[in-house]
């Protein structure tokens, strides 16, 4: 019986053939976790009586979440990390280096083929390179670190296949978010969501992170772009499933029918075609976050907003996903065209996403984000609203000042 590339991933490092449905416990290829777990992670790794992690240089802390540090609490918690790391001699991202999943890709550390347990919902972004990232709590993650392993159900696997090729103005976000309309928020718990057709192929390695990462918005486990099209440093055969792998479900999609979308307030499956939302007011837009804070995403944004304004009444606020990703932006000109459009860059993290600091919205305001979530207070206030989209269509409404169609404006600034 043929293999999904969730079961192939897991046999090989359970040193033996499983199948959906089977209890195992498997060898890790890294572990990692950031500021908003890690402390509690130390602190549980210590009441197991740990003394030492079972491999120093496949234990990663990033500093991304509440950084720089917004307070002295959690400046006290980024000490404790830096101490832990600096004893036990593990991998540490400082504050400003970037969002942690963005890092694992970019210093692959995340590798195709390879199991990587984070401590964070959005491990998951790892199937782009076709590695198995699964997200884990404090406690679970604390345990890897003592024993280099993690005992899991192999889960069950979705296909979704998106054939056609998108039209201008459409991005991979628009493409999740019209997957997550049709399984809802909890369509994939805990299932592998295997993305694959001639309109994946096309995509780049930053748009295939976007769809990996917002597979957890269905309740999956983990998600995998399926490597065809896409350069690997690794032979990607075994991260291609068996012709007659055995999946729960088959989505099929149209690639030329995807609209641009946006997912109203408050949660991440109700997406509609931006036609639907347009003219609503928008008070803040931010383009960031481990989703869409990519050079390929500021530059969408910058071919929108070159030689044009923010409205007056709305803020852009951008936060690059990594250190790398700004200092390309820099050379390139795009964080000069967007800082001349009115557009603040903040420092690599995630703070707006989840509401730490750096843009945190006022009452009653309106957000279009990148980001992935816009649950009830998931940017800090929960009297605010949160609408999800992809950069074109947040920098045009950040032009527009209101929720407005991005594929006149990518077609108009569009590089000849």
């Amino acid at each position: 019986m043929g293999q999904t590339v969730a079961e192939k991933i897991i046999s090989a490092h359970a040193d033996r053939p499983v199948t959906a449905g089977e209890f195992v416990v498997a060898r890790v290829d890294a572990a990692m976790a950031s500021d908003t777990t890690a402390p509690m992670a130390i602190r549980a790794f210590a009441s197991m009586g740990g003394r030492k992690v079972w491999d120093p240089s496949r234990t990663v802390f990033v500093i991304d979440h509440a950084a720089p540090a917004p307070n002295e609490r959690i400046a006290n918690l980024h000490n404790l990390m830096r101490d832990f790391s600096r004893r036990q001699n593990c991998r540490l991202f400082e504050a400003g280096s970037g969002i942690c999943h963005q890092l694992m890709i970019e210093h692959e550390i995340a590798r195709p083929g390879s199991l990587v347990i984070g401590a964070d919902s959005h491990t998951c972004t790892y199937g782009a390179v076709g590695a198995m990232g699964i997200g884990v709590g404090s406690t679970d993650l604390a345990a890897v670190l003592l024993t280099g392993k993690i005992w899991l159900r192999v889960p069950q696997s979705i296909r979704i296949v998106v054939d056609g090729a998108l039209c201008p103005g459409v991005r991979s976000k628009d493409m999740i978010l019209s997957v997550l309309r049709r399984t809802g928020i909890a369509g994939a718990t805990y299932m592998a969501m295997e993305f694959n057709g001639n309109a994946v192929e096309r995509l780049s390695l930053s748009e295939r992170m976007t769809l990996a990462n917002m597979t957890i918005e269905a309740g999956a486990k983990t998600g995998f772009v399926l490597p065809r099209g896409l350069r690997l440093p690794e032979d990607p055969a075994q991260i291609l499933p068996d012709p007659d792998a055995i999946y729960t479900e088959t989505l099929r999609l149209d690639g030329a029918a995807i609209l641009p979308m946006v997912s109203p307030p408050h949660s991440p499956d109700q997406g509609v075609p931006v036609t639907q939302a347009a003219g609503i007011r928008i008070h803040y837009a931010f383009i960031g976050t481990c989703a869409n804070g990519r050079l390929e995403d500021l530059q969408a944004a910058a071919r929108i907003l070159k030689g044009a304004r923010v409205h007056p009444q709305t803020r852009l606020i951008i936060g690059p996903a990594s250190r790398q990703v700004f200092l390309d932006a820099l050379r390139d000109g795009t964080v000069e065209a967007l800082t001349a459009a009115g557009a603040v860059f903040i420092p690599p993290g995630c703070g707006p996403c989840v509401g730490t600091h750096n843009g945190v919205p006022g009452d009653m305001e309106n957000v279009i984000s990148t980001g992935n979530r816009n649950f009830k207070g998931r940017m800090g206030n929960p009297l605010s609203s949160i609408y999800l989209a992809s950069p074109e269509t947040v920098a045009a409404s950040a032009m527009q000042g209101c929720i407005a169609d991005p594929r006149t404006f990518a077609l108009e600034r569009e590089p000849a």
